[in-house]
């Protein structure tokens, strides 16, 4: 009972920081030097990652599926399943649970340093809002930062698929190109890129509010940083299920 009402108390506590941080957006002045800083830190910091593991998520995927169809003289169709693997599912999560660990934990680190050195209460002493200035940049930041990042991980995931298709099954890279053109769709990008919007405002809002409640000095930043990481990957995939069975409701 004790840990559902302390699950109780930290979805309540993050949706109180989520609406502040909506609230704080809005509200004149922007704070748009800090988040320009935060897009390029979360989100073109992050583009090697990215691209790394998409494409070698595409060969994987590739070489999987090439080798499961073989046996039913359908390996010529890898491409389709490739493609609808990687920008419905792979492509997104794998990119939000990796950017997740990589931004999230610096969002805990940074925020969890200033909150136990005071610099957040010296904030509110100046009347300044610390949600405005270190929160609001940061979550929106990620929310535009981690869509750009699955379009480039669904481009170089199906580039990497084709790779090794074209290597193992012996198509041509335009029969490969017209199985991607003829099985996605638009809602299979919404699928995506629907989902991604969520994943980068849940590893945002995550690594603030848990930087922002760190205590107990260096150690207690240390202890943020993990759990930073943890709860960021938790939400990204409890998220996954709940806004496919959403989007399968909605779009089929």
């Amino acid at each position: 009972m004790k840990a559902v009402l302390n699950l109780i108390a930290y979805l309540g506590a993050l949706a109180k920081l989520s609406a502040q941080t909506l609230a704080a957006f809005i509200r004149p002045p922007w704070e748009l030097r800090s988040l320009i800083y935060q897009l390029d830190s979360s989100g073109i910091g992050s583009w090697s990652i990215t691209v790394l593991t998409a494409i070698f998520t595409g060969m994987v995927l590739a070489l999987q599926f090439s080798s499961g169809l073989k046996d039913y003289g359908a390996s010529m169709y890898t491409g389709k399943l490739v493609s609808l693997g990687i920008v419905r599912e792979l492509g997104p999560v794998l990119t939000a649970l990796l950017v997740g660990g990589r931004v999230g934990s610096g969002f805990a680190a940074e925020l969890g340093s200033m909150a136990v050195t005071e610099q957040i209460d010296a904030i509110r002493a100046l009347g300044a809002d610390p949600v405005k200035k270190l929160v609001a940049p940061r979550v929106i930041a990620c929310m535009i930062a981690l869509p750009l990042l699955t379009v480039l991980a669904d481009l170089i995931g199906c580039f990497g698929g084709m790779i090794i298709t074209v290597q193992e099954v012996g198509v041509t890279p335009r029969f490969f190109y017209s199985q991607v053109v003829e099985t996605l769709g638009i809602v299979d990008l919404l699928h995506g890129l629907g989902k991604s919007v969520f994943f980068g405002y849940t590893i945002g809002i995550t690594g603030c509010f848990v930087g922002m409640n760190t205590t107990g000095g260096t150690e207690g930043v240390g202890l943020s940083t993990t759990k930073a990481v943890v709860a960021s990957a938790i939400g990204v995939l409890v998220s996954d299920f709940l806004l496919t069975k959403l989007f399968i409701a909605l779009y089929g």
